[in-house]
């Protein structure tokens, strides 16, 4: 999986979203328009109820069960045949149409005989303080011969040998203070940092650049363990011998078929050309960490930099006393295979707009078990796929096509949406509406949360607040939906009570990812969290062994309450936008973003960008000729009703589908081919973050440093040239039938 860290999450509620979202919508909320055609087999509260009753907790534990029995990573046996399968069965069974698609990708394992180690290596050639090979099994429900041990997808073979050198959480500022104010040199030097803050990838591809000739990777207690508290089995948090599986794979789908999917026909690039690190990479639990750590020389590292183990932390290079002439020895013995991976696609035909898709995803393959990654929204899927077949068996036509897909091999780089994304881009950018996901759907039963595109917001809203509250101290207490809760427990600004709840940008990180970047598709990412308060990095056995089933029946969800919960607001999410005649989206709300963007934006880079001539009056423009088009176009859907024609509600559902593909950019954003999204996408050098601007801000990064400021400046233009012509672009979708007018044409 995905997400951003939920410490960097709400710090970004509490401090980057303060006054938007706050009640009222400066530009207004657009009604819903009540309007029903002669596709009307059911009510509308009708086919909600039974959604709503279809959804069972008891199957939602029977089929997480069932996807935990055995290890699933992408490519093995029991992941591409057994749970294909048993998917595939499930989706027909509930009475949906199934297809599969194999797609032939580039994967990575580690050897099963020769594990990846680390260890000291002393003057005379000894290795001591070896790292276990593997996580120490602490319940039988761990115990499986499908276990892989841990390893960092995609990372090159290799036994470098290095003075270890600590770095942090590996970002670029931590490097630049290594190499800068401590005058450390990293070259030929083996760099050790804590998961964390940014993308594993983006930790490696710093540590390339500066020089290192290997980098570890590990979780350090003050991410993934609270003080005083214990440690799996006793509590939910990460025991040291925990390490964290991740892939090290800097782009999104097949790394031998960039932009186009990896089908029969497809021509593969070459080994040299891969994404993928030169340097070996491996993942150690803190236990093995503080054999290492404890034994650095150096300059004690900065207050900011100490994590939780039980020692003080250097920087190194180098180590203490007698291991003064010893340096640190990698055996990484991780190799490349091709591999297949399947997609299953289930879906239900509309009956009047057939062409149209309502799509919901979640990915099936995980690191090893995967209880909270991905398997608890898998087992949603499969309920929801019940559900809707269900309600097609009691007499509901959906208006439009449902289609449910499970993806595979997400985990090392999000192959299986990017791949089906790719095959099928040009029927999706004309024929998709959106696109829902939940991948780590249940980390938690602290409160429902959400990332999405703008104009999807008044619907969650909506949504949410339509359905009951799950937690039963909360409707006691008045809090009677999902949207309540949500509301008290994580608002955009906590320092106003009339606040809105905070719903995340979207960068990367999951399946939502190719639909937003490739075709401009609308999407949604959908989670229950856990307890943000407790300033934990994520969950603390994330794609470790310890993340079972049993670890969600006793720590995370015992009674499957917040599965049901989540589930259900996926189903009348998914059920809005396939029966609603205008589609429920709010372009309103989008030009509330934007206005914000171009404020933080002028805020932070305005008075640099004015001092090279650049006019920020154009960029404000731009936005304001959005929020008019976006007030103009709500106005005329709310002047619609029974008397307007299929045709011209089909238009307007057009211009609203129409407007994220004005978004795209016909080459890319800020160099990186796999995202083409104007406004949101990753920033170069975190693919976990979402950037507003993200061509502009990232050719704004560390610019006084740039030795050719003049090369610079004129990308800076640029870029800024590009968000403008985008923000332009995508008010002219929303225009009336009438002659376009753009910037040059002033009559």
């Amino acid at each position: 999986m995905t997400i951003s860290n939920q410490k960097a999450i709400f710090i970004a509620a509490a401090c980057a979203v303060l006054g938007i979202g706050l009640g009222v919508l400066i530009v207004g909320i657009p009604k819903k328009l009540e309007y029903h055609d002669q596709h009307d087999t059911k009510s509308e509260s009708d086919v909600a109820k039974l959604l709503y009753e279809g959804i069972s907790r008891k199957s939602l534990e029977d089929n997480l069960r069932f996807l935990t029995k055995r290890p699933h990573i992408a490519g093995r046996e029991v992941e591409e045949n057994d749970l294909v399968k048993y998917v595939s069965d499930s989706f027909k069974k509930s009475g949906l149409e199934v297809e599969i698609h194999p797609y032939k990708v580039l994967l990575s394992y580690p050897n099963k005989t020769d594990s990846n180690y680390v260890a000291i290596m002393t003057k005379t050639g000894n290795e001591v303080f070896k790292s276990q090979p593997k996580e120490k099994i602490l319940d039988e429900s761990q115990n499986s011969s499908d276990v892989v041990n841990p390893f960092n997808a995609y990372s090159p073979a290799g036994d470098p040998e290095g003075h270890l050198v600590y770095v942090n959480y590996g970002r670029v500022e931590d490097f630049q203070l290594i190499r800068k104010n401590l005058s450390i040199d990293l070259k030929g030097k083996i760099c050790i940092a804590r998961y964390g803050k940014i993308f594993r990838a983006d930790k490696v591809s710093h540590a390339e650049q500066a020089g290192c000739i290997g980098m570890i990777l590990y979780s350090d207690p003050n991410e993934y363990t609270i003080a005083d508290k214990g440690v799996y089995p006793d509590e939910w948090f990460l025991p040291g011998t925990g390490a964290q599986r991740g892939t090290v794979f800097l782009g999104d789908g097949d790394p031998e078929t960039p932009n186009y999917p990896s089908i029969d026909s497809a021509w593969r690039i070459s080994e040299e050309e891969l994404m993928v690190p030169n340097i070996p990479v491996t993942p150690l639990g803190y236990d093995d960490a503080q054999m290492y750590l404890s034994r650095l020389t150096g300059s004690v590292a900065p207050k900011d930099w100490q994590g939780r183990l039980n020692i003080t932390y250097r920087l190194g290079p180098g180590f203490t006393s007698e291991h003064a002439e010893s340096k640190i020895k990698m055996h990484v013995n991780t190799r490349n295979e091709r591999a297949i991976t399947h997609n299953v696609i289930g879906y239900i035909r509309g009956t009047v707009e057939a062409d149209r898709y309502i799509i919901i995803g979640a990915h099936r393959d995980a690191w090893v078990f995967g209880s909270i990654d991905p398997s608890s929204a898998q087992s949603i899927l499969l309920e929801l796929g019940k559900a809707f077949g269900t309600a097609v068996k009691n007499g509901w036509k959906p208006r439009r096509t449902i289609m449910l897909c499970s993806w595979g091999a997400e985990e090392y780089g999000l192959m299986g949406s990017t791949e089906w994304v790719e095959e099928f881009q040009k029927n999706l950018a004309s024929r998709a509406v959106v696109y829902i996901n939940a991948d780590t759907a249940i980390l938690g039963g602290y409160t429902f949360h959400a990332g999405s595109i703008p104009s999807l917001v008044d619907v969650i809203f909506n949504v949410t607040a339509s359905l009951p509250n799950p937690e039963k101290a909360e409707v006691e207490a008045g809090r009677k939906t999902i949207y309540d809760t949500w509301k008290r427990r994580w608002p955009a600004n906590p320092k106003d009570s009339n606040s809105k709840p905070f719903i995340r940008q979207l960068g990367s990180g999951s399946d939502y990812t190719a639909f937003l970047q490739v075709p401009g598709v609308s999407v949604v990412d959908l989670v229950y969290v856990g307890d943000i308060r407790q300033g934990l990095d994520f969950y603390p056995v994330y794609h470790s062994v310890y993340e079972t089933f049993d670890y969600m029946k006793k720590f995370v969800d015992p009674k499957f309450t917040y599965h049901q919960a989540l589930a259900r607001v996926m189903a009348e999410l998914g059920r809005r936008f396939v029966d609603d005649v205008i589609l429920p989206m709010n372009m309103t709300y989008y030009a509330v973003m934007l206005n914000k963007h171009k404020d933080d934006l002028i805020k932070k880079y305005g008075e640099n960008m004015k001092k090279h001539g650049i006019d920020l009056d154009v960029l404000k423009k731009a936005v304001y000729g959005f929020e008019t088009a976006a007030i103009h176009f709500h106005k005329r859907i709310n002047n619609m009703d029974d008397r307007n024609s299929s045709l011209e509600i089909r238009a307007v559902n057009d211009q609203l589908i129409q407007l994220e593909r004005a978004f795209i950019d016909g080459k890319d954003i800020g160099g990186n081919s796999a995202h083409k999204h104007a406004i949101y996408a990753p920033s170069q050098h975190d693919r976990y973050s979402s950037t507003a601007f993200p061509g502009l801000v990232d050719s704004m990064f560390d610019i006084d440093a740039d030795p050719n400021q003049s090369a610079r400046w004129e990308k800076v233009k640029r870029q800024y040239s590009i968000v403008v012509y985008h923000i332009g672009s995508a008010a002219s979708t929303l225009a009336d039938f009438t002659p376009m007018k753009g910037a040059s044409n002033k009559s």
